[in-house]
């Protein structure tokens, strides 16, 4: 079975680990596209990095109209798919997208059966030509993913009727994020964020929860964006500004130590009217690494967190402050939750099971032969030849 991907996603490195767990499966041949940058907006340039390639191609592609979504294209794409010819060709973008169109068109064409992936959440309609590019995937695809039940359903509602699964992008390496190897108590607990610093992600609220503690912490806020300076005014008025640690962007390779380091990790997004938290992979991670999670029930925080951490109404900074002093004053409760969390990380989130969910799709949309094999499809001048791998 022969499987391309394209994404963007995977020029961060620890997501990278998906495919190495995918490639280790029976009967794969795997190569993924990738362009050497993407411009994230209000973050800045992510470079490629190359940290987990072992078993399957990882080919570096030019991408045009970098930074912008909706438009962006790989205009050498064509001849990749020809010559490797996949049996499964993912495509890890928004069917909305002109990439998604682009790379449809072409893996169409080789006989490819094709998989788009979604994140949104939130019902938009959009005009053309997105709109006529989103219709002619939903025809084009062999099957969609969503990477959330939300997601899911707006999909449905803006009229795909075909296959569809709900499976997260990318899971979380256990063997990576691990409990902190010192688990002794320090003088103060520490409070962590990790993200952007934006507006939708609620990081004011953190600070003006965290004033109202009435236990001592420390808060370490990891990450950068628009917001820090007014942030940092915020926690110098409430008199916090000697106890809150503003860490800057971590880079990837330092996440797993910086997210074990802490005692409660808080995610405290707040919906807005275009965006709403959509998955939340900091929080798998935090929990990956034995951290038990705060978050507030914006999108679907609640249900990635689930049974092992504490979820709050979005935008108030009393039921934080609450949540976050219960489980200061209660050890043995803090403690409970990050073993729970852990557990459920290694239930449902680890890479391994989230590489073997979608084999398990790119199997079942190939035709099976009598003997039960699965045949690839091979466009040739008589039309469709069924050819077994």
């Amino acid at each position: 079975m022969k499987i391309l991907m394209l994404s963007k996603a995977l020029v961060t490195g620890v997501y990278q680990k998906k495919l190495e767990e995918l490639a280790r499966l029976p009967g794969v041949e795997l190569m993924a596209v990738v362009p050497p940058y993407w411009l994230e907006e209000r973050v800045g340039v992510l470079r490629l990095e190359r940290r987990y390639t072992e078993g399957y191609r990882l080919v570096e592609l030019p991408m045009v109209f970098n930074g912008r979504h909706h438009i962006h294209f790989y205009p050498r794409l064509g001849r990749i798919v020809r010559d490797f010819r996949p049996d499964i060709f993912h495509i890890d973008e928004e069917p909305y997208n002109t990439v998604t169109f682009h790379a449809s068109v072409l893996g169409r064409m080789v006989g490819a059966r094709v998989v788009f992936f979604t994140w949104q959440n939130l019902y938009r309609r959009y005009p053309p030509p997105f709109r006529l590019f989103e219709l002619a995937n939903y025809r084009m695809a062999a099957a969609a993913v969503a990477g959330i039940n939300d997601a899911a359903e707006v999909l449905r509602r803006k009229g795909y009727r075909g296959r569809l699964e709900v499976i997260p992008q990318f899971g979380v390496d256990p063997d990576l994020f691990q409990p902190r190897s010192d688990p002794r108590p320090r003088d103060l607990p520490r409070i962590g964020y990790a993200g952007r610093l934006v507006p939708e992600k609620g990081v004011d609220v953190l600070i003006d929860a965290f004033a109202r503690l009435r236990n001592r912490a420390q808060l370490h806020i990891i990450g950068s964006g628009t917001e820090r300076t007014r942030l940092e005014m915020q926690a110098g008025a409430l008199g916090v500004r000697d106890r809150v640690l503003f860490r800057g962007a971590v880079p990837a390779a330092d996440m797993p130590q910086a997210l074990a380091e802490l005692d409660v990790l808080v995610i405290p997004s707040r919906t807005r009217r275009n965006w709403k938290e959509q998955f939340g992979r900091v929080i798998i991670e935090a929990m990956a690494c034995q951290v038990p999670v705060v978050g507030s029930d914006s999108g679907e925080i609640p249900g990635t967190i689930g049974d092992a951490g504490v979820v709050v109404p979005e935008g108030d900074a009393a039921a934080l402050a609450a949540a976050l002093d219960d489980l200061l004053s209660n050890e043995e409760k803090r403690l409970a939750l990050a073993r729970r969390a852990r557990q459920r990380v290694l239930d449902h989130f680890t890479q391994r099971a989230i590489a073997e969910r979608y084999y398990r799709l790119y199997r079942s949309l190939l035709p099976v032969g009598r003997d039960g094999q699965v045949w690839e499809r091979v466009p040739d001048t008589e039309g469709i030849e069924r050819v077994p791998r």
